[in-house]
């Protein structure tokens, strides 16, 4: 019996020392994963305190690897605009990796040529010019026409002559106009001055194309009309959508003649900020309106 009792305490004492050890090196594999972890956040955070690019309101943790790559191509630009134009896709080909438009039917829709609209889509309160105001034929949202309407008039009271020649187009019609372009002077050139159907800002029913009465469209930089527009315009609403020496933002040629109605207040902002519709948009309305 004695010697019975003797072999169970050995068995027993054999029993807790394995489960002792397995205890032990069960804690030690904690440890080391719980290390892991802690180095790992340790890194994250740090990464993250050394990550310039993240201090900006409209960075994208998920564009950190093409901000970087960005930068190192670009080495002479703010960080600033490292982030807008990442975030505007313009690391990217023109036409490639596109999404289709947000906030449809408001001042804050963005249609570029990373970002497009329906064929079937139609703004809505669409509304004809009075043929004093533009050429026949020509619609626009009505908050926009009541605006340059508004515009025309006390334009005219400065001795201006300004008349809208064309505003909303159908996507068939932009079809109809980017073939033709692109027959006359190929698709690179064509991709320069022309939108693709679907990525025209006329499909919104916000843009209109003006000249000074009867005069060339293509010579309105050369008259009183495009400087009083230039002080003015934001006054009512509109903004220079394609200015000079930002073609690298907005992809297209400088057209003295598009404009873009925002809305007064919009309007104000962008024009003192000196930022184009699509840089003002990534900074501070795409978190807000999305």
């Amino acid at each position: 019996m004695k010697k019975i009792i003797i072999i169970l305490s050995s068995i027993i004492v054999v029993i807790f020392i394995i489960l002792m050890v397995f205890l032990f090196n069960t804690n030690s594999k904690d440890k080391d994963i719980d290390n892991v972890k802690d180095n790992e956040s340790t890194e994250k955070v740090k990464e993250k305190e050394d990550n310039e690019f993240s201090k900006l309101s409209y960075y994208k943790e998920e564009n950190l690897d093409r901000y970087k790559s960005y930068e190192t191509n670009n080495p002479n630009l703010s960080i600033e605009d490292i982030v807008t134009k990442v975030n505007l896709n313009l690391d990217k080909e023109i036409y490639t990796d596109t999404r289709p438009s947000t906030n449809l039917n408001t001042n804050y829709l963005l249609v570029n040529k990373f970002n497009y609209l329906d064929s079937n889509y139609i703004p809505e309160n669409l509304e004809l010019l009075d043929n004093s105001y533009a050429k026949s034929g020509i619609y626009l949202v009505k908050e926009a026409k009541d605006n340059i309407e508004r515009l025309i008039s006390d334009a005219k009271n400065d001795g201006m002559n300004i008349r809208v020649i064309s505003a909303y187009r159908s996507y068939s019609y932009q079809e109809n106009l980017y073939n033709n372009y692109v027959k006359n002077d190929g698709v690179e050139n064509a991709d320069t001055y022309s939108a693709r159907p679907g990525y025209s800002e006329h499909q919104t029913g916000l843009v209109v194309d003006i000249t000074r009465a009867f005069d060339d469209f293509n010579n309105f930089e050369n008259t009183n009309e495009y400087n009083w527009m230039l002080e003015n315009a934001h006054n009512y609403g509109f903004i220079l959508r394609y200015p000079k020496d930002k073609e690298d933002i907005t992809t297209y040629s400088f057209e003295a003649w598009h404009y873009r109605y925002v809305g007064v207040e919009l309007a104000q902002k962008i024009k003192a900020s000196n930022l184009t519709f699509d840089e003002y948009y990534v900074r501070y309305l795409e978190s807000d309106n999305n």
